[in-house]
């Protein structure tokens, strides 16, 4: 799995895991990260392909897939 940088003032990162149908998105203000689970391969070339990464996924990801926030790993 492959971490790309995205050009949106909301997200600064985004994953996906086609095996398990995963997107994993980090948020700029926070650097949260958040997994989306059942995010077909179409769903994923969509957000993508999407002029507004941050509008794709007003509309179409936030509350119309289930999701988590992912513990953050602190260095020791």
């Amino acid at each position: 799995m492959k971490w790309a940088t995205l050009e949106s003032k909301m997200l600064s990162a985004a994953a996906y895991d086609d095996s398990k149908q995963v997107l994993y998105l980090r948020f700029r203000n926070t650097g949260h990260v958040y997994r989306y689970f059942e995010f077909t391969a179409a769903d994923n070339q969509a957000f993508l392909s999407a002029e507004s990464k941050g509008r794709f996924f007003r509309t179409h990801i936030r509350d119309h897939f289930r999701y988590e926030r992912m513990a953050r790993l602190q260095a020791a």
